[in-house]
């Protein structure tokens, strides 16, 4: 790609509420571009992850599959660990306090962090950080230095703050650590571009990049990121709600859950988690519009590509092949996975066995939902033993053929 066609190709899908401030970020990305090309030397990209939770859905993946975006035009990317910002935690998009984390839970979490972010992203150009690394470091005299570049109203005024300070909820002074703690992270790493959701522009449109300039770097160019809604396609995607696509799934599941989004977010997805070009989109986009690309169709890619992306080619062929025998023409699926039962197994000991679910306390509520059939009949009780050989039918898209 050219310059121009990079500049497009990085842009798509980022947010910044202003359309002269997206204006002002494209220049500087094709200014930095060009200035790095002269120099010999490739865009140093960073986006940094809090470890708070183990487990990622398709939204935490938004920022990641930019920085894969980075890395396919040669690029320098670093994947920063937040082992130090998450025992602090990002108040940015919570109206309500964070738990503070320990190291050991923080620790636990961040191993399965970047076997995850793997999935995205090309581990052999890949750098791994960790900010306790610079951060630890910092004396209260460099705090100070560093706090003194900002005042309490530009705290007290953002939204999540100015929420609780009107519910009379206390905020905390540790919590405006953060911001300047992410800042510093850019610094350390001399970035050229930091990659990050809406939620976090003030931490990289105004602290970061004040941060840098204090400390006599060029700032940062801030690549603000749509936020990704779930599957109900207006609500941001939370594990929480419900409405989350996990990474940690299968690729018929997957392809399901993709396939259950409204058609007005298809736009969204196809521009925060595809691997296609502004022109390929504007191309599906257009189809839609004068009618010769029926919507399901358009869908179908969309959850093609997706699974691909994390499962494979074959395997996202063969979700779609599942999808349509099962929810098109109605059947159970040729190919599903069989299992040798034995008189003594509950429909819970199946379950677990299986994987089906991953505790008993999910295998009861997955049953207590009358989300679990064997022969099309609704499974009531737990501890039911199976009559014979059937099919067992755990939620819409997974089925077990007992034996």
């Amino acid at each position: 790609m050219n310059i121009n066609e990079q500049v497009e190709y990085l842009m798509q899908g980022t947010e910044y509420g202003d359309e002269k401030l997206k204006q002002n970020m494209a220049e500087e990305l094709r200014t930095r571009l060009l200035e790095c090309q002269k120099e010999g030397r490739p865009l140093r990209v960073y986006c940094g992850f809090d470890p708070r939770k183990a487990d990622l859905h398709l939204g935490h993946t938004v920022p990641m599959r930019k920085l894969r975006q980075f890395q396919e035009l040669g690029h320098d990317v670093t994947f920063v660990i937040g082992n130090y910002t998450s025992l602090i935690g990002d108040p940015s998009d919570k109206d309500v306090l964070r738990p503070q984390l320990t190291h050991e839970e923080v620790e636990e979490n961040a191993r399965t962090y970047a076997e995850q972010a793997f999935r995205i992203l090309d581990k052999e150009k890949t750098h791994i950080r960790f900010n306790a690394e610079w951060l630890a470091g910092i004396s209260f005299e460099q705090l100070i230095r560093l706090a003194s570049n900002f005042t309490m109203q530009q705290f007290l005024t953002r939204e999540n703050f100015k929420l609780r300070w009107e519910k009379g909820d206390a905020i905390y002074l540790h919590e405006t650590f953060y911001s300047l703690m992410q800042g510093y992270d850019a610094y350390a790493l001399k970035a050229d571009v930091q990659v990050g959701g809406t939620d976090q522009l003030f931490n990289i449109m105004t602290a970061a990049r004040k941060i840098m300039e204090f400390m006599g770097e060029k700032p940062n160019i801030a690549l603000i990121l749509g936020i990704l809604p779930g599957t109900d396609g207006v609500v941001k995607m939370s594990k929480s709600l419900g409405n989350h696509i996990p990474i940690n799934t299968d690729a018929n599941d997957m392809y399901g859950k993709v396939m259950s989004i409204p058609d007005m977010a298809m736009a969204q997805y196809y521009r925060l988690v595809t691997r296609l070009t502004p022109p390929q989109i504007a191309e599906i986009e257009e189809g839609i519009k004068n009618g010769s690309l029926h919507p399901r169709d358009a869908k179908m890619r969309l959850a093609r590509e997706i699974v691909s992306a994390f499962y494979g080619d074959d395997d996202a062929i063969n979700a779609e092949k599942v999808f349509i025998e099962t929810f098109q023409k109605g059947s159970i699926p040729d190919n599903i996975p069989s299992f040798k039962n034995s008189e003594n197994n509950t429909i819970i000991d199946i379950l677990l066995t299986t994987g089906l679910a991953k505790s008993r306390s999910e295998a009861r509520r997955l049953i207590d939902q009358k989300g679990v059939r064997f022969e099309g009949k609704v499974i009531d009780n737990a501890n039911d033993v199976l009559p014979g050989n059937g099919v067992l039918q755990v939620g819409k898209r997974h089925f077990l053929r007992i034996e």
